[in-house]
């Protein structure tokens, strides 16, 4: 399990099997077990690294929380193969180290249909999948009702209940954007590294986001949820992140990291000078999202009468659904935006417009999933021919406007370690 300088992401299966045989050249450190099964009844490992010893505190790593960011799996292993080769980072610090591999391996299966190595933004969105909110395992909890939970949801709590973990870090990636962390609780002093990391591979340290436009930041790029009662994010959006997985340690005196990397790099999201005039900005986005929806939602009565039966389809067409419902939604938040409570700067404008351009091409890529199965229709030919052109369109749009940057997997990786173990440096004093 070395550094590999393959740019590509490692499988699910993949995983699993270098994870196994890590255990093997380490019996005595390392053990590798599943903790609960997948809605297809897809097992969900743990591997553990360190030594079971009294008043051990646990850090418990969760990687693939979205079956599109496929970099927190390969980050896992790295971070695990750094923790083995290095005792100062568990026994020296009383620490053992959990990575759940992948908490949804469902969906990460059907996003591994995309290409493994470096891909386009075109091809990236073409094969993405993206479950909505309640489908999403540490956003579930708070959607769902208490006795329709999904069964990763409820292996991520038993594990965290078992562990009691002082500190919880999940490994997300951002298509389009810069490093950035999520705080349940201020670690002081992250900002630093965080910046000094990125700098070193290149990359923008995120000061404006869609995730965290209402939290405080502890400093550049550095989040910290907000107190109870305060406004955590658009009202749009359906979660709640007080009642998710991540506040979950809390009950135990721990606290939760979110690691996000970008798969492009794009230096706008780093801009902190204010914007002009961010309300014309917003009513603009806020035109352009209310356009493309429509665009989607006319294609998507034409594609209908087409659509192929059974439970795969199923599933795509109500996450199409969601977004085109959603897209209007959310243009008619952010047109009321202004005045802010937040100042908003160059920075929040950019994340805004790659949020808004991003829910687009989702739609479009899995429209064109919908019709993926060959056909002799011609009708389905030319609807599938027009997506494509569209979402090429959309792509190479957003492509020029945030002067993107692919970052090969090694340096994602590399990022996301780095960034980890920076905080659990921290933490550990």
């Amino acid at each position: 399990m070395s550094h590999s300088t393959v740019d590509a992401y490692p499988g699910v299966a993949g995983v699993v099997a270098a994870a196994s045989a890590f255990v093997r050249f380490r019996p005595g450190l390392c053990t590798l077990r599943v903790v609960g099964r997948s809605r297809e009844g897809r097992p969900l490992y743990l591997l553990t690294v360190g030594l079971d010893r009294p008043r051990v505190r646990n850090i418990l790593v969760v990687a693939g929380p979205h079956s599109d960011e496929r970099v927190g799996a390969a980050s896992a292993l790295r971070i695990a193969e750094r923790v083995a080769l290095d005792p100062q980072l568990h026994v020296g610090a009383g620490a053992a180290w959990h990575f759940l591999l992948c908490l949804d391996p469902d969906g990460t299966l059907r996003s591994e249909k995309g290409p493994v190595v470096r891909r386009t933004p075109a091809k990236h969105f073409r094969h993405a999948y993206r479950p909505p909110a309640d489908e999403q395992p540490e956003w579930a909890p708070s959607i769902r009702p208490p006795g329709d939970q999904l069964p990763e949801s409820e292996a991520l709590i038993r594990l965290i209940d078992e562990l009691r973990p002082v500190l919880q870090c999940s490994l997300h990636g951002n298509d389009i954007g810069g490093s950035w962390i999520q705080l349940t609780r201020d670690l002081p002093g992250l900002a630093e590294p965080l910046g000094k990391i990125s700098a070193e591979r290149d990359v923008p340290v995120q000061t404006g986001t869609y995730d965290a436009l209402y939290w405080q930041a502890s400093g550049p790029g550095v989040y910290l949820m907000p107190e109870p009662g305060e406004r955590a994010q658009f009202d749009s959006l359906p979660e709640d992140v007080s009642r998710s997985t991540w506040i979950r340690p809390h009950a135990y005196g721990g606290m939760t990291a979110l690691f996000e990397v970008p798969m492009w790099a794009s230096p706008g999201v780093s801009d902190t000078s204010p914007h002009p005039d961010p309300a014309r900005a917003l009513a603009d986005l806020a035109v352009l999202l209310r356009h493309q929806s429509g665009l989607s939602r006319a294609t998507l009565a034409e594609v209908r009468p087409f659509l192929p039966a059974g439970e795969d389809a199923a599933r795509l067409l109500r996450i199409v659904e969601g977004l085109v419902t959603m897209g209007p939604r959310v243009a008619d938040e952010w047109e009321g935006m202004h005045p802010s409570p937040v100042r908003l700067s160059r920075a929040h404008l950019h994340a805004l417009d790659i949020a808004a351009r991003r829910m687009s091409l989702r739609t479009a890529g899995m429209l064109l999933q919908l019709l993926a199965a060959p056909s002799e229709s011609a009708e389905v030919v030319r609807l599938r021919a027009a997506g494509e052109r569209r979402l090429a369109r959309w792509a190479a749009d957003l492509a020029a406007g945030h002067g993107l940057t692919w970052l090969p997997v090694p340096v994602q990786v590399d990022l996301q370690t780095e960034t980890v173990l920076a905080a659990f440096r921290l933490l550990a004093g």
